[in-house]
């Protein structure tokens, strides 16, 4: 099926359906995945029905960009500014047609607060029971320059006490909450108030289980940090666009590039990616 464009909440957006029913839905503001609804109907994305769509505003849930910085680690506004502007729509690869490119290019208005050259391409891969976000960086001017970086993807639960996140056990951990440094202990997180913690990456796929089915999310070797957070019920009545309740249905688990900063030459280029694949139901 032809890549079919729509208007999602005022804001232009593109899907991508494959004949067993699976789709994918990205808004142009900031190269954004709103949603990715598997063949037997199910959502597996959190996007908060309280998210601003005035394509200026970070959209709350999905698949945000962080770029070129990842949260207030940098003189940019928080995760930078690539999940904000409008990114182009690439034409379809007749050869991939489960796959959408999206493409953002240094302007005037990104020279104004980050002087550099630059193209980012977000690939979006849907296949069927899977979900692939990449991030690819080209430097495109004449001199070096760092970045930070994550995909800071909104996974959809059933409710949160149902759900355990596997796979983490002895990674390094820093808890931003407690802001305490330690080894991952737990076989298995449960998530029961604010989780904000930033691990070393693990050589193999994490395993989100919870009743509709077994998410596996594995990770790009240049993405060396995994993040893990869900605001908990206090932090959730704080953010404007997000229910309050909205804590319950979510838990962000993110590919990340942070404590190292990549360094690319005029010329160079970056990959991160992340993959999703519903593995089986608990």
């Amino acid at each position: 099926m032809p890549l079919q464009t729509l208007d999602v909440r005022g804001q232009p957006a593109v899907r991508l359906t494959l004949a067993e029913g699976s789709t994918c839905t990205i808004a142009l503001h900031g190269a954004h995945v709103l949603g990715w609804t598997t063949a037997d109907g199910v959502e597996r994305i959190y996007l908060s029905p309280d998210a601003v769509f005035d394509g200026q505003a970070a959209i709350r849930g999905g698949v945000p960009v962080c770029w070129p910085q990842f949260n207030q680690r940098g003189p940019l506004a928080k995760h930078g500014f690539a999940r904000n502007m409008a990114w182009r729509v690439e034409p379809v690869d007749p050869a991939a047609p489960a796959e959408v490119r999206l493409t953002l290019a240094d302007s005037d208005a990104s020279r104004a607060i980050w002087p550099h050259g630059f193209r980012a391409t977000l690939t979006v891969t849907l296949t069927p029971q899977g979900l692939r976000t990449a991030l690819d960086v080209l430097n495109s001017g004449p001199a070096p320059w760092t970045f930070t970086a994550a995909l800071h993807t909104y996974l959809r639960v059933d409710e949160i006490a149902d759900v355990r996140l596997e796979g983490l056990q002895g990674a390094a951990r820093w808890d931003a909450v407690r802001d305490l440094r330690h080894p991952e202990a737990a076989e298995s997180l449960r998530f029961t108030e604010e989780f904000d913690s930033v691990y070393a990456a693990p050589a193999a796929p994490l395993r989100l289980v919870q009743p509709h089915g077994t998410v596996e999310i594995a990770q790009s070797a240049s993405c060396t940090e995994t993040v893990v957070w869900n605001p908990g019920p206090l932090l959730a009545a704080k953010l404007a666009d997000l229910p309050d309740d909205g804590w319950r249905h979510m838990l962000c688990v993110e590919a990340a590039r942070i404590d190292e900063a990549v360094l690319l030459q005029p010329g160079a280029a970056w990959q991160g990616w992340q993959q999703l694949r519903v593995l089986a139901a608990s």
